[in-house]
């Protein structure tokens, strides 16, 4: 694939791990720094999606905290620990433009994320919006 069709498949997955974000509760989008998105909960961010990928400057990808899969994340190809010291708390930096990522693994680690960022009562809503209705 040429580099400007990998560039937009991770516009497109970008764009995917947004609406995802924005799906979990209290899940709000933001842009504290001109032509960056975040994705918070309350007032913390659980997802760092970085600038418009239309600025080729910068590469395509995510920022997660990943307290537990944190090792296995930095085990793929390009993915490193977050700058500004936030590595040492378990973010990390994901490419989405240098080849596909596993769609449920991005999922369950913005699920990841957000878990570690959102209050516990506010996380243990995922588990009863999960759980069986009776």
């Amino acid at each position: 694939m040429s580099a400007a069709g990998t560039r937009k498949q991770a516009a497109k997955a970008r764009k995917t791990a947004i609406e995802l974000a924005l799906t979990f509760p209290e899940a709000w989008q933001d842009e504290p720094w001109e032509g960056d998105v975040v994705i918070k909960v309350r007032k913390k961010i659980f997802l760092f999606a970085g600038a418009d990928p239309g600025d080729e400057r910068w590469p395509v990808g995510i920022g997660l905290k990943l307290p537990v899969s944190k090792d296995e994340a930095l085990a793929l190809p390009g993915v490193e620990p977050s700058g500004y010291g936030l590595g040492k708390w378990g973010w990390v930096n994901i490419p989405l433009d240098q080849g596909p990522v596993d769609p449920e693994l991005i999922r369950d680690w913005i699920e990841e994320s957000f878990r570690a960022i959102a209050p516990k009562t506010l996380a243990a809503r995922l588990d009863a919006d999960a759980a069986p209705a009776d």
